[in-house]
């Protein structure tokens, strides 16, 4: 008799755990249910990608401005500027030459002064205008995103400048100057603080460049 009261004293006690174990399941799945968890809460996606999925999002507005007339016309695959909204051969025909400012008496400065000269598409002006030198073409027509992008951080092709050249090259004057162009004449698609940000965006986080295929 006594063991079988001891029989059922144990039953009870595993019936009675046993419903407060499924109530406890069903507690924590009704608490669970009510919030709303993000994806990183259950993918972590490590860093070195996270900072390449940013770099290569913010080449991609790098990019539209290097290929814009205002741009790429002082980045020719040739040795002859381009010239317009239209990236038309420059109607002088001036040379690069070595250095990159003209050939013989066909100088860049002598018809681009330091300020731009006034009038509908007159010359526009920059006490430094030229294009790179022949040794140092860096090439923007015809390049795409990734060739460009890997073209901007190859020493041997950037005039060697490093990460933190690259970072204080945005503030170059010649630079700034596509956004002071020749009246008549179209604006790069983002602004000059715009374009630096996506700059120093690509640049710090690991200067990625994009596949081919994006």
């Amino acid at each position: 008799m006594k063991n079988r009261k001891q029989l059922l004293h144990l039953h009870k006690n595993r019936k009675f755990a046993g419903v407060l174990f499924i109530l406890t399941i069903v507690a924590v799945s009704m608490g669970m249910t009510g919030k709303q968890f993000s994806k990183a809460e259950y993918v972590k996606i490590p860093q070195q990608e996270n900072d390449s999925l940013a770099s290569v999002q913010a080449f991609k507005k790098v990019y539209e401005v290097l290929m814009h007339p205002r741009c790429m016309n002082c980045h020719p695959a040739g040795d002859i500027p381009l010239q317009g909204d239209d990236s038309h051969v420059h109607s002088m025909k001036p040379r690069r030459g070595k250095d990159g400012k003209g050939l013989y008496a066909m100088k860049c400065a002598n018809c681009h002064q330091n300020t731009n000269t006034p009038g509908k598409h007159a010359p526009p002006g920059n006490p430094e205008w030229h294009l790179p030198p022949a040794d140092m073409k860096m090439v923007f027509q015809g390049r795409s995103a990734s060739e460009l992008a890997k073209q901007l951080v190859d020493k041997s092709k950037n005039g060697n400048k490093s990460i933190e050249d690259l970072i204080e090259h945005a503030e170059d004057t010649l630079v700034k100057a596509g956004w002071n162009p020749a009246e008549g004449l179209s604006l790069p698609p983002y602004s000059h603080e715009e374009w630096k940000e996506a700059w120093l965006t690509w640049l710090e986080n690991g200067a990625y460049a994009p596949a081919d295929s994006e």
